[in-house]
């Protein structure tokens, strides 16, 4: 009995030994709330996306200093995907479920998005993507904070329509769901704009495609024959680097054939020697030589942050910052970061955008953005030679396919739909 009673009280003791130890540490867990960093920090994307880990790192303790949300300091949660579209799926259910992050900020590519997007759905995640995408798509789940082809790639080949004349067109990109559908899209557009099958040149190749030789030949050959020609490139990743290098090499020149990208920003050009890129064109929502107070206090933070006076400033890096501002505000809104009270008071918040106006989330989960277009510099700076008076408000579906011409979203009750079909009056399902 007395043995008994001295194990008794030796486990209590140890219990209460255990629970002083480990309280601190699950006190720290309950204290703060974790957000999710979904970017490839190696393999071909890094390139693009390393720099969007950095300035959540950045938002998120600013956010701190601030006293947090809800009472509560933000804790950043990074994993590295890799470039390799699976794993995304793995790394987005280890930080739902595992990690139980609050939302997630994350991905560029659209396969990568594609690829977790029934996890988020599944687990009723949120996540913000801020990269241009090619639309036909909309999720409860998923907040579009980077442009939709009317927020970017309609505009581009109306500047080139209006002010370069152009008449050929070759639409080159990477041979995944985003340049295939947008490519898919402009084709419309532009035999709706009368120009003829044979005056527009499709091409496709695989990430990292670092022998440009043969497809710039083509492109030199297509643009001979007497018509303005030019490119519209959603080639992304490090493959842009090799391919503005061989139309340097074969004399390709901006005044000839203008190339008019929209995956390249100012990221990809550091570093990177310009002569061969002068006069080509880029089509965005934000460059970092827009001239506003609230840009010049962005990339002095930046700049700071980094402890770098050179680091640039890029597109989807202010699409994080409306992103997290916009998800700081609904959950504050909320008074709570549980998914479905977020989710819902996100539809309608505004937010400072870096051009000196505010962007909107809109009941389709897409945001209001300007469109610009800029001229690369010769110090890797855009100068911009175009940009829409107002904000554009991004379209999920598509008007110029026909089978989307139809649809809406509204992620609002009663609706609550993600592709609204306006002919048959009945939602097609959850709208991704």
């Amino acid at each position: 009995m007395l043995k008994t009673t001295r194990t008794l009280a030796a486990a209590a003791g140890l219990a209460m030994l255990a629970a002083s130890v480990f309280a601190p540490a699950v006190a720290r867990a309950q204290d703060t709330i974790k957000v999710g960093i979904l970017h490839s920090l190696s393999g071909t994307m890094a390139i693009s996306e390393t720099t969007l880990k950095d300035v959540m790192l950045m938002l998120i303790e600013e956010q701190n200093k601030k006293g947090g949300v809800l009472g509560k300091k933000l804790e950043p949660v990074v994993v590295d995907p890799a470039s390799n579209w699976p794993l995304f799926a793995e790394k987005a259910r280890e930080l739902l479920s595992k990690d139980k992050v609050a939302a997630v900020f994350g991905c560029w590519t659209s396969v990568s998005r594609k690829s977790v997007l029934p996890v988020f759905e599944e687990l009723n995640g949120i996540l913000f993507y801020p990269v241009q995408y090619e639309g036909e798509e909309s999720s409860r789940n998923v907040f579009y904070t980077g442009a939709a082809p009317n927020q970017q790639a309609i505009p581009a080949v109306d500047y080139l329509l209006a002010n370069e004349k152009v008449e050929r067109w070759v639409l080159a990109g990477t041979d995944y769901v985003y340049p295939r559908t947008t490519n898919k899209i402009l084709e419309a557009y532009l035999k709706g704009k009368g120009v003829k099958a044979e005056d527009i040149m499709v091409n496709y190749t695989p990430f990292g495609h670092s022998d440009w030789q043969s497809i710039v030949s083509d492109i030199k050959k297509f643009g001979s024959a007497g018509k303005k020609t030019a490119v519209v490139s959603t080639i992304n990743g490090d493959a842009n680097v090799p391919f503005y290098k061989e139309l340097g090499n074969q004399g390709v020149k901006a005044q000839d054939i203008p190339v008019v990208a929209f995956s390249v920003g100012e990221e990809e050009l550091a570093g990177v020697d310009t002569k061969p890129l002068l006069g080509h064109l880029a089509a965005w929502n934000y460059f970092q030589s827009v001239d506003t107070p609230e840009n010049a206090d962005f990339i002095k933070k930046w700049q700071a942050f980094t402890k770098n006076p050179k680091r640039v400033t890029n597109d989807p890096m202010e699409a994080h910052v409306i992103g997290f501002n916009m998800w700081v505000k609904a959950v504050e809104k909320a008074g709570t970061v549980a998914s479905d009270a977020v989710i819902d008071s996100l539809i309608g918040v505004t937010v400072p955008n870096l051009s000196g106006g505010y962007s909107a989330m809109m009941p389709n989960h897409h945001i209001s953005k300007p469109v610009l277009i800029g001229e690369v510099q010769e110090n890797g700076q855009f100068e911009i030679v175009s940009q829409t008076p107002g904000l554009v408000v991004g379209d999920e579906w598509s008007d110029f396919l026909p089978d989307s011409k139809s649809l809406i979203s509204d992620w609002r009750a009663p609706m609550s739909c993600g592709n609204f079909n306006t002919a048959t009056g009945k939602c097609g399902g959850k709208g991704s």
